[in-house]
């Protein structure tokens, strides 16, 4: 059974407690344009959109001292190719997240730290295995709606971003790896992962996250817990001693549809924008996170103020994540 459903309390003298960090940051900006993982064309635009909101300048504005390394482009490279019936643009994904993983590994080694502006959820398996690489103790939270954990034999859909985490999880390489992704050396253990605001997963996922013991809150726990304190349990359970690296993944659609409507695959119930904030301010309080995914922001669908809206979203969403005080910054 999953522990998450077991413990459902925070010792209340839990170190996540602590004030906002806002110490002065050196951090490296990449943009994922990348929408190959789903169907829905405009998600290549997101890091352009997201950059366009001033949240660099914002950044900057905070103290941190900002490097963009610009979007990452698409791999011409010849590598044999392995055909999945099922899976859609297998190779191009593969690919592309290979180069991701080079570039998230090559800012970690600057001793910055990462932000990563997507593109589709699919580029979250290089984002994950580049952080692995230079901090191999790493853990992960996957903050969405989905868990992104069908394998190429559960996928319903074939859609590559509702699979990220079975390239780099230990526990899911039962069969050789295809030539596309021989370069996945480093993988996570699923000890180390866990999700935040689930409400839309398949069932072939759940009885992945339940067989291998994954942490796993989905909203009803959120909303039984309240965001902070199930924050702060979630870092209990996979950092114990708290001193791990950390990583977030963000996917918008985490966020109700009412604070994020310009994403592919809304689902209603999910977090409102300041308990994404929240979620992240708690996370900085840690002082270890070292890597930030936002993704699944598309301008294409909705209006101007439905997109405004999203790209607004996200904007806030990074700058709690490193140190923005909302009652003010001196």
């Amino acid at each position: 059974m999953n522990l998450c459903k077991i413990i459902m309390t925070v010792s209340k003298s839990s170190p996540y407690l602590g004030l906002i960090l806002t110490k002065h940051l050196h951090i490296g900006v990449v943009g994922a344009a990348f929408e190959k993982g789903q169907s829905k064309k405009g998600t290549s635009l997101g890091p352009k959109v997201i950059r366009d909101s001033s949240v660099l300048k914002n950044l900057k504005d905070l103290g941190h001292q900002i490097e963009d390394f610009g979007d990452l482009t698409e791999s011409n490279a010849q590598i044999d190719k392995v055909t999945h019936s099922k899976v859609k643009n297998w190779h191009e994904v593969a690919s592309y997240n290979k180069s991701v993983s080079d570039k998230v590994f090559q800012i970690c080694q600057s001793n910055r730290k990462v932000l990563t502006l997507g593109g589709d959820h699919s580029i979250g398996a290089g984002t994950v295995h580049g952080h692995l690489t230079a901090y191999p103790d790493s853990c992960v939270i996957w903050v969405d709606a989905h868990a992104d954990i069908n394998t190429v034999k559960s996928t319903p859909s074939g859609n590559m971003h509702g699979m990220p985490l079975s390239f780099v999880l230990k526990e899911l390489q039962d069969e050789p790896s295809s030539p596309e992704w021989n370069w996945v050396k480093n993988r996570l253990s699923a000890k180390n992962l866990a999700f935040i605001g689930l409400r839309d997963v398949d069932p072939k996922e759940r009885k992945i996250i339940n067989e291998l013991g994954i942490c796993s809150l989905s909203m009803e726990e959120v909303d039984l817990m309240g965001i902070k304190e199930a924050v702060q349990f979630t870092l209990n359970m996979i950092d114990p001693l708290h001193r791990r690296p950390l990583h977030v993944s963000f996917d918008v659609d985490a966020l109700d549809p009412v604070e994020a409507p310009s994403t592919g695959t809304t689902v209603r119930g999910g977090l409102r924008l300041r308990e994404g904030m929240t979620l992240l301010e708690t996370v900085n309080t840690t002082g270890r996170l070292s890597a930030l995914d936002i993704v699944e922001v598309n301008p294409a669908i909705g209006n101007s103020e439905q997109v405004g809206q999203t790209v607004e979203a996200a904007r806030r969403l990074v700058l709690a994540a490193f140190g923005n005080n909302r009652q003010g910054n001196s």
